[in-house]
């Protein structure tokens, strides 16, 4: 299948090379996308001169906006799969390929990369932790499936939601609301092992004072999420 990794990159300059790279060399079939989020730094001058594949957006999106992007593109060229990976080094591509035998065998129409199954490599700061354990039950209370590591950027889907998530993604902070999307529209989601790793350099965006905002700001969308697309249905 035609398969296109999603990379969203917001001031990730001096992580894109290595992510690249370990692109090229274990999913060498796969395309990839660089969604550069007008980032403040030099990562449109560095992406044009390493001759990167990447589009670049004119005023800064957000992860949500720089990931549907990506979908748009993916639907637009006719992938048949789409594979999100974070620009910071977090995510290790040499799982992409089991990701993508998921999917091309019929066993889940989205595949999300866990870190908490077998609880190796980076897992997160403690308070982190618990905040996803929250997340993961009120998922599990508002759709009756059990998702652990709902905040992991590291996921597949399939055409069908190539195309859902090109016409509607979630904008800021979208991981566990897209995994309500996803279930509301009958996806079958699976949950596989990964191992990720600190990132390389930089900040994440979730500093310990956005954290009880993030909090606060993804209960809602998810509830809402969870009431709109019901009353549709």
């Amino acid at each position: 299948m035609k398969c296109l990794l999603i990379i969203p990159a917001y001031n990730e300059g001096r992580n894109l090379d290595n992510v690249i790279n370990n692109i090229k060399a274990k999913c060498p079939e796969a395309d990839y996308l660089i969604v550069n989020d007008c980032s403040s730094d030099d990562t449109k001058k560095h992406l044009r001169e390493i001759g990167a594949s990447f589009v670049s957006h004119v005023v800064n999106m957000g992860i949500g906006g720089a990931v549907q992007c990506g979908y748009r593109y993916a639907f637009d060229n006719d992938y048949d799969i789409a594979i999100q990976v974070d620009g910071d080094g977090q995510h290790d591509v040499s799982f992409v390929p089991e990701m993508v035998k998921m999917i091309e065998q019929g066993k889940a129409d989205i595949v999300i990369g866990s870190r908490f199954l077998e609880k190796e490599g980076f897992q997160s700061s403690g308070m982190r932790r618990a905040g996803i354990r929250f997340l993961s039950n009120l998922i599990f209370v508002l759709t009756g499936k059990r998702v652990k590591d709902v905040t992991s950027g590291f996921r597949a889907v399939n055409r069908k939601f190539i195309k859902i998530y090109a016409d509607n993604y979630p904008d800021d902070y979208p991981e566990p609301e897209a995994i309500v999307t996803g279930l509301i529209n009958g996806g079958k989601i699976y949950e596989m092992p990964v191992i990720m790793h600190e990132r390389m350099s930089g900040d994440s965006s979730i500093s310990a004072k956005r954290s009880i905002y993030y909090m606060i700001k993804v209960t809602l969308a998810v509830i809402i999420c969870r009431i709109s697309l019901g009353f549709r249905r």
